[in-house]
């Protein structure tokens, strides 16, 4: 066996062509190689599964639900504040409504269409401090080894969207006892 520190040794062989050389090397890939079809039809099975997870997720599955909507105290709240109205769930119609009042030219429409958002903004606020201490005080009831870290934001934040587009869907409908 010949030296491979030693410049003058051979390795034994000739070096072979690049054409040979490049023939030779073996194609690695992750993923196999797959027909038009079969392609077509993994993304036609991905895109099915994607639009059943969702229809799952808006139902309200508990195993379809990411995990700052999982268990039985994250569900309670849900069903909590949607069996209520909230001031907050009207601020954007509101804000659309005060977005047209300042196309007007009068000054007075003006302020009272910023005036109307400011109130409704602070009716939401507050209305969301109280909502956030009866959440707390009603899930330590419900649930008392279930922490109630964050519970109150949860809460406050869902009231204030627009009923129609609360993920996952609202279960109870307004004025509900669960």
């Amino acid at each position: 066996m010949p030296n491979s520190n030693d410049p003058s040794s051979k390795k034994g062989r000739p070096t072979p062509k690049r054409k040979e050389a490049q023939s030779k090397r073996i194609v690695s890939s992750l993923a196999p190689a797959s027909s038009k079809e079969e392609k077509k039809r993994a993304r036609e099975q991905s895109r099915a599964a994607r639009g059943a997870a969702r229809i799952a997720y808006l139902r309200g599955d508990e195993n379809a639900l990411p995990l700052r909507d999982k268990g039985p105290a994250r569900r309670y709240v849900r069903n909590l504040v949607d069996a209520r109205k909230s001031i907050g769930e009207y601020f954007l119609p509101i804000i659309f409504v005060v977005l047209m009042l300042s196309i007007i030219p009068i000054p007075a429409v003006q302020f009272g269409g910023i005036a109307l958002m400011y109130a409704v903004l602070l009716g939401a606020v507050v209305d969301g401090i109280f909502l956030s201490r009866k959440i707390k005080r009603e899930v330590r009831n419900r649930f008392p080894d279930s922490p109630t870290k964050g519970l109150g934001l949860y809460g406050w934040l869902r009231s204030t969207q627009m009923r129609r587009l609360r993920t996952p869907h609202p279960q109870v409908k307004v004025g509900d006892s669960f």
